[in-house]
């Protein structure tokens, strides 16, 4: 119980290696209280899902293109079958924008492949103030351990 009390062997943690995989009880609560213990730390965070994450350094950090869903029956235009290409924000430009770290929290993270893994280890150690929380699944009682540690398993 004192880990949810201070939340301090978790940020020690999450500050040394940068990169955690976590597994949390499918009760919930445990991400939330967490999330609030680095927030009063002078973190900023962000909590979002793994799924359709594509290249994680391009969708986090630089300004990239997507198209529409095909939708069916479109006109013959220029643009009938795939649609014209969207540029969207990064997620995390603003939230990198002063000195705060950032913690970027994500959900869902066992459709991640090794290589998105790793992408987003070396993504840590490039920016200094980015840490990021993997959930990797359910389990009974909270645990976590360095991605790199997880991923040699």
């Amino acid at each position: 119980m004192p880990l949810l009390l201070s939340g301090q062997k978790f940020r020690r943690e999450l500050e040394s290696s940068g990169c955690i995989a976590i597994h949390v009880p499918l009760e919930g609560g445990n991400e939330t209280r967490l999330l609030r213990r680095l927030r009063n730390n002078g973190y900023r965070t962000q909590i979002t899902s793994a799924r359709g994450l594509g290249d994680p350094e391009v969708f986090l950090c630089q300004l990239h293109g997507i198209r529409p869903p095909h939708l069916g029956h479109q006109s013959v235009g220029r643009t009938a079958a795939i649609g014209e290409v969207q540029q969207v924000m990064p997620q995390l430009s603003e939230l990198l924008f002063n000195d705060q770290p950032v913690v970027l929290w994500l959900l869902e993270g066992q459709v991640l492949s090794k290589s998105e893994l790793l992408a987003l280890c070396d993504l840590c150690d490039r920016e200094p103030r980015l840490k990021v929380v993997i959930e990797m699944g359910g389990a009974r009682s909270l645990r976590w351990q360095p991605m790199r540690l997880f991923l040699e398993t």
